[in-house]
């Protein structure tokens, strides 16, 4: 399986090409790297709700953890590529396990606060998904700061998103459930469902798993984070 996304942290790079599976293409550039001075103000704002030991999921390049570990945070990070892995560490993330999110389970110990920043909260996969793992996660942990892309996201006029988001109603999936994997260069990573939603559809997927939104951090875009307790 190419690890496409390790493969351009490894090289240094943070604009993703993202192919969805309806064929749809296009690019993104992410703060990989970025200190926490560049990150978005909700992010920096999450930072506050974040307490104790705390699991990192979805490393990626290591900002969070190594935020966190500046501030005097035990931070174990997880992700499920190896070139993300290997980067996290060069760059100094102390604990870095090569975990799939929906593999964390007792082994690792309990966690105060669960990281997702960057849209981590897609990491769920699925609204059945992420009720299974949020309740596998609930004796694991007491607060998960996570992030999403919230409803104006769905805002679009565009022909081919529209479809997408139809297509999606007819088979059951959320308009905001997304088939992509990562391209770069000659590479293509796994395919992977990727979760959007709103602050409602959140609160909708979280009844029933002892977790609830106890806090929103908006700032007018599309992008926040929720607090879960």
């Amino acid at each position: 399986m190419e690890d496409a996304f390790g493969q351009m942290l490894l090289d240094g790079a943070d604009t993703e090409i993202i192919e969805r599976d309806d064929g749809f293409i296009d690019t993104a550039k992410f703060v990989y790297f970025a200190p926490v001075t560049r990150w978005p103000a909700v992010e920096r704002r999450a930072l506050r709700w974040v307490r104790g030991r705390v699991l990192d999921a979805g490393l990626g390049a290591g900002r969070v953890a190594l935020e966190l570990q500046r501030r005097g945070r035990s931070v174990v990070g997880i992700d499920n590529s190896p070139g993300a892995v290997e980067v996290a560490q060069e760059r100094g993330v102390r604990d870095v396990r090569l975990l799939a999110f929906e593999e964390v389970d007792d082994s690792l110990g309990r966690f105060d606060t669960i990281v997702m920043l960057g849209n981590g909260f897609g990491l769920f996969g699925s609204p059945s998904k992420a009720r299974r793992l949020l309740r596998r996660l609930r004796p694991l942990a007491d607060r998960i700061v996570a992030a999403s892309i919230g409803p104006q996201a769905y805002a679009t006029e565009n022909p081919a998103h529209l479809a997408y988001q139809e297509r999606n109603r007819r088979r059951g999936r959320m308009p905001g459930q997304l088939r992509l994997r990562v391209r770069y260069r000659d590479l293509s990573g796994p395919w992977f469902d990727c979760l959007f939603v709103s602050p409602d559809e959140m609160a909708s997927i979280l009844e029933g798993t002892q977790w609830r939104i106890t806090r929103l951090l908006q700032s007018g875009s599309p992008y926040y984070v929720a607090i879960l307790e």
